[in-house]
């Protein structure tokens, strides 16, 4: 059984699951109409993403991530399904609304930057301040010039954007983005055209502003700049990967790791529940995906004792596939609360992991030392 690990907690300290949800899609499809035909670019996409978590979707081109951040931004709506974004339901947004509500609750940040050239990069940044009338006209100057200071280019206000590297011009843009101070910012391919050195500071840029309190949606195609984000959203073919099947089975590929997705069955079980039973025949591998999980050994005459806890992305099971197919402990949902586990019974997984021999190696090799773990957490506690 998988080791324990805390559940990702966000910048500041704050457990995510006392944040509100700032982003919701749920069972969102596009679907496009071409000459050969519908073309399905997002399927029953669910995705969450809480206030000040930095987010990274990841996917090769045409996996469905343009269309995905349309939705996001109302650039484009859904054939079915709703868009939540900071309460508000984008879906039913008419055009006029659209670009208000845009304006005050999104900063986007593009790959080609995307500056006027012919005006000043003040006046680039004053813009938005201009069509949302978010701040008094006194005070927009001010205001540019103290995001200029933020992203370290106050000196360079009243030059043309031209006059500027590429990695200041994409700053600039960072600083246009957060003109009217913007709960959530959406960054598309936002180092693609800058040195690994330039797009390290962006990515620095980026976490000093979710300390300070925004939401950071990176959309890439480049999974290392990934995974400098909190955490990953993998879409391909149009659909979101469980990101707690990525982490449990990293090595998968990507259509593996859809593949994956689409074959695990979630099962909820209240707090205090048990979810498998010692010495009875296993059936299925177990994610955590919602929750915690307790794994408990009985001892003599005495109550049983948790031996250790799992949280979301953790696994169980794994040593009962690879060894006698019987339980080797009892699992249950913790006390604290209800707790949800992806399930996939032993012979589709035999078949998942007969096309990915890292990913098999890779859970034997848990399993087996997850078998002696258990062998010395029993005789310590006789």
């Amino acid at each position: 059984m998988s080791n324990t690990a805390a559940p990702f907690d966000g910048s500041g300290g704050t457990n995510s699951n006392e944040r509100p949800t700032v982003i919701q899609l749920h069972a969102v499809d596009k679907v496009y109409q071409t000459p050969a035909g519908d073309f399905h670019a997002l399927r029953n996409v669910d995705l969450q993403i809480k206030a000040r978590e930095f987010v990274g979707i990841i996917g090769k081109s045409g996996s469905g991530k343009s269309t995905l951040l349309n939705m996001i931004t109302g650039i484009d709506r859904p054939t079915a399904g709703e868009v939540v974004v900071d309460g508000t339901a984008v879906h039913e947004l008419g055009e006029n609304r659209m670009a208000r509500w845009r304006g005050r609750t999104l900063g986007i940040v593009f790959q080609f930057f995307q500056l006027l050239p012919t005006i000043s990069v003040i006046e680039n940044i004053m813009l938005p301040m201009d069509f949302c009338r978010s701040f008094p006209l006194r005070e927009r100057e001010k205001r540019a010039l103290q995001l200029l200071q933020l992203v370290d280019l106050e000196d360079q206000a009243y030059k043309l954007p031209t006059a500027l590297s590429g990695g200041q011009q994409q700053r600039i843009a960072i600083a246009r983005a957060l003109a009217n101070d913007p709960p959530i910012l959406i960054a598309d391919e936002p180092t693609g055209n800058l040195d690994s050195k330039t797009a390290d500071a962006v990515i620095d840029l980026f976490r000093r502003l979710v300390a300070d309190g925004k939401t950071i949606i990176v959309v890439t195609h480049d999974s290392g700049l990934a995974k400098q984000a909190d955490r990953t959203a993998l879409i391909a073919d149009g659909e979101i990967v469980n990101e707690y099947v990525a982490k449990a089975m990293p090595t998968l590929t990507a259509e593996q790791l859809l593949e994956a997705s689409r074959r695990l069955k979630a099962r909820h079980f209240p707090a205090g529940a048990m979810i498998v039973v010692e010495g009875k025949d296993s059936e299925a591998f177990y994610i955590v995906s919602k929750g915690t999980v307790e794994v408990v050994l009985p001892r003599a005459n005495q109550s049983d004792v948790v031996a250790v806890r799992l949280g979301p992305g953790k696994y169980f099971g794994e040593m009962e596939f690879f060894h006698e197919r019987k339980n080797q402990a009892s699992v249950r949902a913790s006390e604290s609360g209800p707790t949800e586990v992806l399930a996939i019974r032993y012979p589709e997984l035999s078949e998942l992991l007969a096309k990915s021999e890292t990913t098999r190696a890779r859970l034997h090799e848990a399993a087996d030392r997850h078998a002696r773990e258990n062998v010395i957490s029993r005789g310590k506690r006789r």
